[in-house]
């Protein structure tokens, strides 16, 4: 009987943790600032030797791997958002998408703080984080975080 509580009890806690994980995952969060000057030198750094620079428009950032299933999903919910983006543009080209495999840039991962593929993050054109992204997120949250950071850069006039 005891062995039977046990695991019904452990059961329960599985699912509890299991449905956790799955509410949050690929939600669109608002990023807090770097902490200090120095973390954010760090991050602009490893940014710099991963290719990532500052364009002037917001940049789709996303950790992939090979061996990574759900990452394909991100690159065709990022590559549908970006080209309706584009298509509204005023110079065509509304975003950057990049794509880092995290096999290859593993401190860029670790300075950013991505503990699971896929993780996406949106920055403006000054590379500072605006939003994260862990889970495949749906075009349409994506498209809301990139809107206000878009009608920035060209206020309608």
């Amino acid at each position: 009987m005891t062995a039977l509580l046990i695991l019904v009890v452990a059961l329960a806690a599985t699912l509890v943790v299991g449905f956790a994980v799955r509410s949050r995952a690929g939600k669109v969060r608002a990023s807090a600032p770097a902490p200090s000057p120095a973390v954010d030198d760090e991050r602009l750094t490893r940014l710099a030797e991963a290719g990532v620079t500052p364009t002037g428009r917001p940049i789709v950032l996303h950790f992939s791997a090979d061996w990574c299933g759900p990452c394909a999903a991100v690159r065709r919910v990022v590559g549908q958002v970006l080209t309706r983006l584009d298509a509204d543009a005023p110079d065509g080209t509304a975003a950057t998408e990049v794509e880092l495999d995290i096999d290859e840039n593993p401190a860029l991962a670790k300075t950013l703080g991505v503990l699971s593929l896929p993780t996406t993050f949106i920055l403006d054109g000054s590379l500072t984080e605006r939003f994260r992204i862990s889970g495949v997120p749906s075009a349409a949250d994506l498209e809301s975080a990139l809107t206000p950071l878009l009608e920035s850069r060209h206020p309608k006039s």
